[in-house]
C-alpha cells in the first residue's frame, strides 16, 4: 500500500451500486469477496446520495464479518452538479456523516474525490491532520489527480499519499499508450496526465483502477460486448487455458502492469466477483499481455 510495508488485496470491492440491493443481498456480495480474498472496501459519500453507505452498514452486520479484518475506505468532494470542494470544513462534515452511515468509527483510508480547482492546500493539510489525529481515518489518497496536482498536496501534507484512484484497463490506457507512442506525432503520443503512471511508480503511490471492465466514460462493459469481437476472442482463450471467467483476465491484464496496482471491482453479483477476484492469482506472460492489448484495437509503433 502506497510508500509503505502494508500489504492490501489486489482487488477491492466498490460498492457504488450497493444502494440498489437488500442488506441480505449486499451481504452476500460482501460475504463472496471476503472470502475470495477481498477484504477491501471502497466507497463515495456520493454513491446513492449515501444509501450505498447505509446498505452497508446494515449487510455489513450480517455478515459476521470482524471490522478489524476489513479495510474501509471512502471518498468525499464532489457537491452533485454545483462544485467540487476541499475546505477544511466541508471534508470533515463529509468524513462524520461517512462514519455515522457506515456505523464505523473510523476509516482505514480518505480519499478526495477529484480535483477542486479552488483547492487550498493548506486547509486539506488541516483537515486531514484533524481527522488523523481524532483517529478518525488512518490513511489518505486522492482521485483522478494528475502528477502536479499530487506534487502540490504532497507539499503541503504531513501524511504520505497512499493512493490515486484513476480509470484504468484495456479499454482506457492511454497512460501506456504514452509510453510506447514515445517521440511520435500520432494521437496516442499525447500525454494527457503529466507522465502520471510514471509518476506513481517512481513515488510507490498505490494506483487503485476504477472500471476496469469499461469502455468509454461509463457507455458499458467491453466483457461480452460485441462491438469488441476481437478482444472477447482473446479474452476467451486466456479465460480457457486459465480456466477462469474473462473478468479475471481483464483483471490480470490490469496487474501484470509492474507498478502498485489495485483493481476495484464494482460487481455487486456474487458469481462476477468470485470470478474477479481470481485475477490475482494468474501471472500472464508478457506476449499474452501484447496478444490483449492489441487485440483491444491498439498498435505498436
Amino acid at each position: 500500500m502506497g510508500p509503505s510495508t502494508l500489504n492490501i488485496p489486489a482487488m477491492a470491492l466498490g460498492i457504488m451500486r450497493m444502494e440498489a440491493k437488500t442488506a441480505t443481498e449486499a451481504a452476500e456480495a460482501i460475504s463472496t469477496a471476503y472470502n475470495s480474498g477481498i477484504n477491501f472496501i471502497d466507497s463515495a459519500d456520493i454513491y446513492g446520495n449515501g444509501k450505498s453507505e447505509e446498505v452497508f452498514n446494515a449487510a455489513f452486520k450480517k455478515t459476521g464479518i470482524s471490522r478489524e479484518k476489513m479495510f474501509i475506505q471512502s471518498k468525499a468532494g464532489i457537491v452533485p452538479g454545483k462544485r467540487y470542494d476541499f475546505s477544511k470544513d466541508y471534508i470533515i462534515d463529509r468524513v462524520n456523516g461517512i462514519l455515522d452511515r457506515m456505523g464505523t468509527d473510523y476509516l482505514d483510508s480518505f480519499v478526495l474525490h477529484r480535483p477542486d480547482a479552488l483547492m487550498d492546500a493548506e486547509e486539506v493539510a488541516e483537515a486531514f491532520d484533524i481527522l488523523q489525529a481524532s483517529g478518525k481515518v488512518r490513511f489518505f489518497g486522492v482521485s483522478n489527480f494528475n502528477a502536479s496536482q499530487i506534487e502540490l498536496l504532497r507539499s503541503y501534507v504531513t501524511q504520505p499519499i497512499m493512493f490515486n484512484q484513476l480509470q484504468f484497463g484495456i479499454m482506457h490506457s492511454g497512460m501506456i499508450d504514452f509510453n510506447i507512442h514515445t517521440n511520435m506525432t500520432d494521437e496516442r503520443s499525447i500525454d494527457h496526465d503529466g507522465q502520471l503512471l510514471n509518476y506513481l511508480q517512481t513515488h510507490k503511490i498505490t494506483l487503485q483502477a476504477w472500471s476496469p471492465y469499461q469502455y468509454g466514460f461509463f457507455e458499458g462493459t467491453f466483457i461480452d460486448n460485441p462491438k469488441f469481437p476481437e478482444l472477447n476472442k482473446e479474452l476467451q482463450k486466456l479465460a480457457d487455458k486459465y480456466k477462469v471467467g474473462k473478468n479475471a483476465i481483464a483483471g490480470a491484464w490490469i496487474l501484470r502492469y509492474p507498478a502498485q496496482i489495485q483493481v476495484l471491482v464494482g460487481a455487486m453479483n456474487p458469481d462476477h466477483i468470485e470470478d474477479a477476484a481470481k485475477a490475482g492469482e494468474i501471472t500472464l506472460t508478457k506476449q499474452e499481455w501484447y496478444d490483449i492489448y492489441l487485440a483491444a484495437g491498439n498498435d505498436l509503433p
